[in-house]
């Protein structure tokens, strides 16, 4: 796919890749094999028709390819742009067997973008309600997708966000240079369209409580999709300094809070000269490609493997290499030191080597002895990954989690509090936004199913 020169965008916030033209989709359309037995719509979380709105794109016909799709995936211009289809629908395309699979996220961004850019979205009729209230907690992707599906099937849903805006991380996690906002509006608008209320600034656990939204507020069943926001820290000396950020909060700021739009949005940030970002996955990308972009003249990632280990997708690292982010590899910050303001100014870590696997199945990081080796900075951003916030679970008996504060659901979101389901990363862990949406579509099936039977009586699904 086209995209914009490193060096024009890493002064922008505008989208890298550009998109696909009618002549490259129909050329990449036509490598489809169109196979009787798709070995790729078994590897897509919410089983959308590949081959045939492949076979739509190829007939020039990219309105319809979008409805197919809708089908299925109610937000398909997200997902064609974040989705890591390389390791789900992609890798299983026959085509790898000799050489690279059919494109299929880069056409699927083209049909929704397509449709929209044609106007010719339709306004479909709402359902007819049947006269059950579902509460949805959370308006990221497992949310917004077990929202949809519902109200397709005539439940009143309402959708519950402590945010300002709705879209969980696809808002405040997620640049604009990788995922604008834009395109989450245009499809939360489509749902809300279905008849799909959102409340926001609504806390799940402060304002109401599951028990009231269940009990007084009159909801059939809830589903929780509140995503996992909680931060992890190094717990190493000086990380209370000024400059130290989470990922989590500089993401929010820059993203949801718009502070790249400075000084139309006043949003206090530090930008820092030099930044260190800590970390290796996607999130660590943002950070380091998103700091470069607020003015930042050396961005250095320090992560503790090697570049083998790396979780990022290989897109958004070369992306990043591209655009001028140092790779500092076998690195492991073991104090932030500070200056007589308070404000770090240095990150010293140890050097690291690699020994046997572990539960991640990624050779495990040790220490070399002796070994030190300092990096000059203004900026901190730690990338560690994030943990179940307790605030929900908290305040709702009944409701089991696991050793590490996740909720305990089974195959189908069903957890052990009576018409509550749950899915995403609440329930995984940090996982993509496919699968999550993929849990919303099973929770919403669920819901249905328990719903329908007049004699329905709860039985937990074994996690």
């Amino acid at each position: 796919m086209p995209e914009q020169a490193p060096r024009v965008r890493a002064g922008n916030f505008d989208e890298v890749p550009l998109g696909y033209t009618e002549e490259l989709v129909l050329r990449e359309s036509s490598r489809c094999l169109q196979c009787k037995k798709p070995t790729c719509v078994p590897g897509c979380p919410v089983s959308v028709d590949i081959p045939g709105f492949i076979r739509l794109l190829l007939e020039k016909k990219p309105v319809e390819a979008a409805e197919l799709i809708k089908r299925t995936n109610c937000l398909p211009a997200v997902c064609g742009r974040v989705c890591p289809q390389e390791v789900q629908c992609e890798v299983a395309c026959i085509l790898t067997r000799k050489g690279p699979p059919v494109a299929i996220g880069h056409l699927e961004r083209y049909a929704a973008d397509t449709a929209a850019r044609l106007e010719t979205r339709k306004q479909r009729p709402r359902p007819a309600l049947n006269g059950k209230r579902i509460a949805v907690v959370g308006s990221g992707p497992a949310g917004l997708t077990c929202a949809g599906d519902l109200a397709k099937l005539g439940y009143a849903v309402t959708v519950f966000e402590a945010f300002h805006q709705p879209g969980g991380v696809l808002v405040y996690g997620i640049p604009e240079f990788r995922l604008p906002k834009e395109i989450v509006w245009r499809e939360i608008s489509e749902l809300t369209d279905l008849g799909v209320e959102i409340q926001l600034n609504h806390i799940v656990g402060r304002t109401d409580t599951l028990d009231d939204l269940l009990g007084p507020k009159g909801f059939d069943a809830a589903f929780v999709g509140v995503g996992a926001g909680l931060p992890l820290f190094l717990n190493i000396p000086g990380e209370s300094l000024g400059g130290v950020y989470t990922a989590n909060e500089y993401l929010t700021r820059a993203n949801l809070m718009r502070a790249y739009r400075f000084p139309e949005y006043d949003t206090p940030i530090i930008r820092g000269e030099s930044v260190c970002v800590i970390g290796g996955g996607n999130v660590a990308m943002d950070a380091a490609r998103t700091a470069l972009r607020l003015g930042a003249k050396k961005v250095m990632l320090l992560y503790r493997r090697s570049r083998a280990e790396l979780p990022a997708r290989a897109e958004e690292t070369h992306h990043a290499e591209e655009e001028g982010v140092e790779f500092h590899l076998l690195v492991g910050p073991v104090e932030f030191l500070g200056d007589e303001r308070g404000m770090v100014r240095e990150v010293v870590c140890q050097e690291m080597q690699l020994g046997e696997p572990d539960a991640s199945g990624r050779r495990r990081p040790t220490p070399i002895p002796g070994s030190r080796v300092t990096y000059p900075t203004d900026l901190v951003i730690l990338s560690l990954g994030t943990s179940a916030h307790p605030l929900l679970t908290a305040s709702t008996p009944g409701l089991n989690v696991n050793k590490w504060q996740y909720i305990q659901a089974g195959e189908t979101g069903r957890t052990s509090k009576e018409r509550v389901w749950a899915g995403g990363d609440i329930v995984t862990g940090s996982a993509t936004v496919i699968l999550a949406m993929g849990a919303g579509r099973k929770a919403a099936q669920d819901i249905h199913e328990f719903l329908s039977k007049s004699d329905a009586s709860w039985t937990r699904t074994a996690s």
